[in-house]
């Protein structure tokens, strides 16, 4: 396959997968089937568009050749109206009598973009929020199951095993999937933002592949938080991740260096960073702090923003970096918040109290899959000066990393634990 045809079907499945399967859901009304087929529709994109060129319009030659199968489908199912149905209240979802309205642009065209549309059927409050998210990363953003998996921390079995049984619950307790009217938005809020959380640490740091970034996952995941802080504007926690997801991509040009090799934040040229996208996310931090409404993701960007606060590197607040940390644990006491935390404990009371609630962690073992403890744990041990079991956490960490250029990093200069 020649370069311009490859990276034409990188673009166009990054890109194109959820309108393509928004179009096929809509006339199979069934998740597994149309999954399926727009799976075969990139497959025969892959030979076609190598035999006969990239078309003009990737994303409208994928539909198409989508709903040709789905029709063709359906034609040879004579029994296909008993099959397990995505219960839709209208043959269109563009044509969906339930969908809220709201005087100005902002619902009407949030609510029309197709995975903006889809990512709040899929989180139907029925379903766990481990479903919602998985199911959503699988049906909406085509991500592979290992790769959610990776995401979840758990293996790709039991990964595969959840989201048969989200489809079933769907299929068996036939789960009305239509946009939700206004009284039902705030019930899914939460997950969606989950969701689009999820989707940019995707971008962030790729669970897998040849790049730290995937731009356009990153470029997606903010396009929907925008849209979706233009459907609920009120929603607090909305602007916070908002807030979160600039502040961290601010300093995307700075993360990985001419030599494609991750920089720590503390080699990383601030200069750099994209001070327009640190002002409109601070301003949103400071809005949210003004009317006490400081949630889970307003805490991380608070927290993000401190390095953005700072002049140089030395001059971080690691204390107030801890205070902000030690107020998420009491809203959000996630194993991942404890080890970040450690971190910043590691500046203010020093490697020995770091690693103790590293080990503890470890002990818990929910994050036995996740490479940044290990990691985290070689460079504590390192400060204390046991380069021998330094060496066992650093070997662990580059076995459970899949990334190349994370491997990289950690096989060849693993002695910070600090953010990329």
């Amino acid at each position: 396959m020649d370069e311009q045809t490859r990276r034409a079907l990188v673009h166009a499945f990054r890109n194109e997968w959820a309108s393509v399967f928004a179009a096929t859901v809509r006339l199979t009304r069934d998740i597994d089937l149309a999954e399926e087929i727009v799976q075969d529709a990139f497959a025969e994109a892959l030979t076609t568009w190598v035999r006969d060129g990239v078309p003009k319009n990737p994303g409208a030659w994928l539909t198409t050749t989508a709903k040709r199968r789905a029709i063709d489908s359906i034609r040879r199912t004579s029994n296909y109206r008993t099959r397990i149905q995505l219960l839709v209240e209208s043959e269109s979802l563009g044509d969906d009598v339930d969908a809220p309205r709201r005087t100005g642009d902002g619902l009407v065209h949030a609510v029309a973009d197709d995975t903006m549309r889809l990512i709040f059927m899929c989180c139907h409050p029925s379903l766990s929020i481990e479903a919602k998210m998985a199911l959503t990363l699988r049906l909406v953003c085509g991500m592979t199951t290992k790769d959610i998996a990776r995401c979840f921390l758990v293996s790709e079995p039991t990964m595969a095993a959840r989201l048969t049984r989200a489809k079933r619950k769907i299929a068996v307790a036939r789960i009305p999937f239509r946009v939700p009217g206004a009284l039902d938005l705030p019930g899914r809020v939460d997950a969606v933002l989950g969701v689009i959380y999820l989707l940019y640490t995707i971008g962030h740091t790729a669970p897998s592949g040849e790049t730290l970034i995937r731009e356009e996952t990153v470029g997606e995941a903010l396009r929907l938080a925008r849209l979706l802080h233009a459907l609920v504007p009120e929603e607090r926690e909305v602007s916070g991740l908002l807030a979160l997801l600039l502040v961290s991509d601010a300093r995307r040009a700075s993360r990985v260096g001419e030599d494609g090799r991750a920089k720590q934040i503390s080699d990383q040229d601030r200069s750099t960073w994209n001070q327009e996208m640190v002002r409109e996310a601070r301003d949103l931090i400071d809005n949210n702090f003004r009317n006490n409404s400081t949630g889970r993701y307003t805490l991380q960007a608070a927290i993000a923003a401190q390095h953005t606060v700072a002049p140089t590197y030395e001059e971080v607040d690691w204390h107030e970096i801890v205070r902000l940390y030690d107020e998420l644990i009491g809203l959000w006491s996630s194993p991942i918040v404890q080890l970040n935390r450690a971190v910043a404990v590691s500046k203010t009371s020093g490697p020995q109290v770091a690693l103790a609630i590293v080990e503890g962690l470890e002990s818990d073992g929910r994050l036995d899959r996740y490479q940044y403890l290990p990691a985290i744990k070689a460079y504590l041990l390192d400060q204390l000066g046991r380069d021998n079991e330094a060496e066992q956490a650093r070997t662990r960490a580059f076995e459970l990393a899949s990334n190349e250029v994370e491997r990289d990093y950690l096989a060849s200069q693993l002695h910070s634990a600090q953010p990329r």
